[in-house]
């Protein structure tokens, strides 16, 4: 019998690890450069960005949020948080997956073709997943949905039977749910 059917510790890192995903909001600096350095950040050490928004949220500060969804081992998830707290421009990282049930959308924007039942159909259901119709035709619909990923996959999938024609997505938006905003490391010092 060989020491690999054995269940040796010497052959542990064999096994596939499951990837998870999680959600990390970055506070940072407004300033030229930072999405290339931490989009370099990621595909430096091979790791992949499922969903990437950003945007200024403190204007008087010169701030930026930058939420970014990934999937990786809890080692490697572990990594990328501790990697991206050591950039300069980062003021703060917080892993909303760890923290517990975040809050987190997105906006899709939808067109489907279709005329007679399909038609009709596809509008009763963006009726049932609160849609709203924000151009439509004799032809066509572009509902405008906002959600949870799973949601807007979900009513995406039922969209395919019925004349989907394409998708923009916005990436997720995300915060922690409670009282206490992301924690400046500046102001923690």
């Amino acid at each position: 019998m060989s020491q690999k059917a054995t269940g040796s510790a010497y052959f542990l890192d064999e096994k596939k690890q499951v990837l998870v995903s999680h959600t990390f909001s970055v506070l940072v600096d407004n300033e030229p450069g930072v999405l290339s350095r931490i989009a370099g950040l990621f595909s430096g050490r091979g790791y992949n960005i499922d969903s990437l928004t950003v945007s200024e949220t403190e204007h008087e500060k010169h701030l930026s949020r930058f939420t970014i969804v990934t999937k990786g081992t809890p080692m490697v998830l572990a990594q990328i948080k501790n990697q991206l707290e050591r950039m300069v421009p980062v003021h703060s990282v917080h892993d909303l997956t760890a923290g517990g049930d975040a809050l987190e959308r997105e906006l899709a924007l939808i067109k489907v073709a279709g005329t007679g039942e399909k038609r009709i159909e596809a509008l009763r259901l963006a009726e049932i997943f609160r849609c709203d119709v924000i151009d439509a035709s004799t032809e066509h619909f572009v509902f405008e949905m906002t959600g949870r990923p799973a949601k807007i996959e979900q009513f995406i999938a039922i969209m395919t039977k019925l004349g989907l024609v394409e998708v923009s997505r916005t990436g997720i938006a995300g915060l922690a749910r409670g009282p206490a905003g992301m924690r400046d490391k500046s102001a923690a010092a």
